[in-house]
C-alpha cells in the first residue's frame, strides 16, 4: 500500500471520528432523509437479494433524481435494476446481479452495462463481506483465500497477493469498503437509531460501522424502553445512525423477515414487462410505480391490498408455531 493510500485512509477515519454520536432524536421524513445523500456519493445498501432491501429509500432516490451514485451490496436483485435503469447509479459493486433467484440475469442490467457503459464491478460473496468488515474495523484491508485461483482475481487489480508472514501461504488482500452513506431497513428502531434486526443480519452490522453516515428505515419506531427490554436484538447502535424513518412495508415488494414475504405477483409482472422490453418496459414501470405516485403509500396501493395482505399473512406465519 502506498503512502498516499495510508494518508487517505487516515483522513477517512478522522472524518468518521468527527461525527455527532450524541444520543438525540433522529426521526425525519423519507424525503428529508434522502436529501442527505448527495449526487456522486458512494452508497452501501443493506439486506441481501430480496431480503430487507431498503426499497423505499431507493424509490425516493429515483424520485429526487440523484445521479452518479456508486452503490455496493452483497447480492443485488431488482433493486439493481432500479438503480442502474433510472440513472441514479452508474456503478454497482456486488457479488451477484440478477433479478432474483427465480428469474436469472437482469436484461435491464445487461442493456445498461453492455450498451450504455454502466459499470458492474464483480467480487466474490466473501470478498464483499470482508471489504465491509475491514471498513467497519477501521483497517485498510482484509486478508482472505477464497478468491485465489478464481477468474475474478485478474479482473480486480485493486487486490494484492502476499505470502503470509506466519505460514508462508498465499493470501489475497482486499481493500476496505467505506461508503459515504449506508441505507438499511430493519424491523424496529427507537427514535435515537438503536436498530433491532430479526432473522439474518447479512452484512448490515459491518456496513453500518463502515459507512460515514447511516440512514435507517424501519417497519416501526418503538420506545427506547422497548429496545432495552431485549438488548440482545439491537444490532446497530444509535451512535452509528444519522436518520430514522418509519416506513411500514419499506422493503416492498421484497420481503422483511417476520413481517411479510416477497410480493410475487408484482415481481413476476415487473420481470415479464422489463424482460420483454428492457428500455421502454422499464421506463413504463418507473412512470407508473415511481414518478406516478405521490407517496410511498400510493406505491403500496398500486401493488394492491390483496397482495400485501397475503404477503403479510405468509411472512408472519413463522410466529404461529
Amino acid at each position: 500500500m502506498s503512502e498516499g493510500q495510508v494518508e487517505s485512509y487516515d483522513r477517512l477515519r478522522e472524518r468518521m471520528a468527527q461525527r455527532d454520536r450524541s444520543l438525540r432524536e433522529k426521526v425525519m421524513t423519507l424525503e428529508d432523509a434522502v436529501a442527505l445523500v448527495p449526487d456522486g456519493a458512494s452508497v452501501g445498501i443493506g439486506g441481501s437479494t430480496m431480503s430487507r432491501t431498503p426499497m423505499a429509500l431507493i424509490w425516493e432516490l429515483i424520485r429526487q433524481r440523484r445521479r452518479g451514485l456508486t452503490c455496493s451490496r452483497c447480492i443485488v436483485s431488482t433493486d439493481g435494476d432500479l438503480l442502474l435503469g433510472s440513472g441514479v447509479s452508474d456503478h454497482i459493486i456486488t457479488s451477484w446481479f440478477a433479478q432474483g433467484i427465480l428469474w436469472g440475469l437482469s436484461k435491464v442490467m445487461r442493456h445498461r452495462v453492455e450498451g450504455l457503459g454502466k459499470i458492474y464491478e464483480e467480487w466474490s460473496h466473501m470478498a464483499i463481506g470482508m471489504r465491509f468488515r475491514a471498513g467497519g474495523m477501521g483497517v485498510p484491508f482484509m486478508p482472505m483465500r477464497s478468491m485465489l485461483g478464481s477468474d475474478l482475481v485478474p479482473l480486480r487489480p485493486e487486490t494484492k497477493q502476499i505470502d503470509c508472514p506466519f505460514t508462508g501461504e498465499k493470501l489475497l488482500l482486499v481493500p476496505a469498503l467505506n461508503p459515504d452513506v449506508a441505507l438499511i431497513h430493519v424491523q424496529r428502531a427507537d427514535p435515537f437509531g438503536n436498530a433491532q434486526i430479526d432473522g439474518l443480519q447479512f452484512m448490515d452490522i459491518d456496513l453500518a460501522l463502515a459507512a460515514d453516515s447511516v440512514i435507517l428505515t424501519t417497519e416501526r419506531i418503538v420506545s427506547n424502553d422497548q429496545i432495552r427490554r431485549e438488548p440482545h436484538l439491537t444490532k446497530i447502535p444509535f451512535l452509528s445512525v444519522d436518520a430514522v424513518v418509519e416506513v411500514p412495508y419499506g422493503a416492498a415488494p421484497h420481503e422483511c423477515y417476520g413481517q411479510y414475504e416477497p410480493m410475487m405477483g408484482h415481481l413476476n409482472a415487473y420481470v415479464e414487462q422489463v424482460n420483454a422490453d428492457p428500455v421502454d418496459g422499464f421506463e413504463r414501470y418507473l412512470d407508473e410505480y415511481v414518478h406516478g405516485c405521490e407517496s410511498w403509500n400510493d406505491f403500496l396501493a398500486k401493488i394492491g391490498l390483496h397482495e400485501i395482505v397475503g404477503a403479510t399473512q405468509h411472512g408472519r406465519s413463522i410466529y404461529n408455531d
